[in-house]
């Protein structure tokens, strides 16, 4: 392996050829696709599709929500939100408590 700076090869993010022009082929398609999308939203049969053709327009415009990944290595971790409540005893949440 070569060790340095590296001096051959794509720019960084660039696409290959091929990669290109299948995006240039869908791009055709692009404004045709956004208004079936739209009349799937307005027209659909049932709220299922009317839902789902929302979401891809939204995804479309603003970009998708982000999503939360598992670094744990699948291990469940519960995190618990605790609020102070000045009115209560500390003890009070303790589960042999019983209140006086």
């Amino acid at each position: 392996m070569a060790v340095g700076r590296k001096t051959g090869g794509r720019q960084k993010g660039s696409l290959n050829k091929a990669t290109e022009e299948v995006m240039a082929l869908a791009r055709e398609y692009g404004p045709e696709a956004i208004e079936k999308l739209a009349y799937l939203m307005r027209e659909g049969e049932n709220h299922q599709t009317q839902r789902a053709a929302c979401s891809e327009l939204l995804d479309r415009a603003y970009g998708r929500p982000t999503q939360q990944t598992d670094i744990n290595g699948g291990l469940n971790v519960i995190t618990r939100a605790v609020y102070h409540d000045p009115t209560r005893r500390d003890d009070q949440d303790h589960p042999d408590w019983e209140p006086e």
